[in-house]
């Protein structure tokens, strides 16, 4: 279950850092795709890691408030990162939602601060 759970996580940060690098483009040249959906599975690969590292089995869970809410019942301090700007967390996911740059941002914030929340937890490093 580790290993499958640290797969994830590093699966997580490559693609927030993919998105990452997109961002850091001119405006005009940033692949709004890109962010979004490296931006979604960052944050679907973050809560799938932490479910699976806790012995719960992620793949029974297909949207992202769904794998949320199961991580809320794990730990309650799941809180802190509050997905309510996240347009598609009910949906399965796919970048439907991400037409404009002010959605790929908010979905690329919640990534980060969901990176930030799980290094602060010392869940990841």
């Amino acid at each position: 279950m580790k290993d499958k759970a640290n797969k994830f996580f590093e699966d997580a940060i490559n693609k927030l850092k993919v998105a990452n690098e997109e961002l850091n483009r001119p405006e005009e040249d940033v692949i709004t795709y890109s962010v979004c959906k490296n931006s979604q599975l960052a944050i679907e690969n973050y809560l799938k890691g932490y479910l699976t590292q806790n012995g719960i089995e992620a793949s029974n869970y297909k949207t992202i408030d769904s794998l949320y809410d199961e991580c809320v019942k794990v730990n309650k301090n799941f809180e802190k990162v509050n997905l309510s700007d996240l347009r598609c967390r009910s949906h399965i996911i796919d970048s439907t939602f991400c037409n404009e740059v002010s959605s790929v941002s908010n979905c690329h914030s919640i990534a980060d601060k969901l990176d930030t929340f799980l290094r602060e937890e010392k869940i990841i490093s």
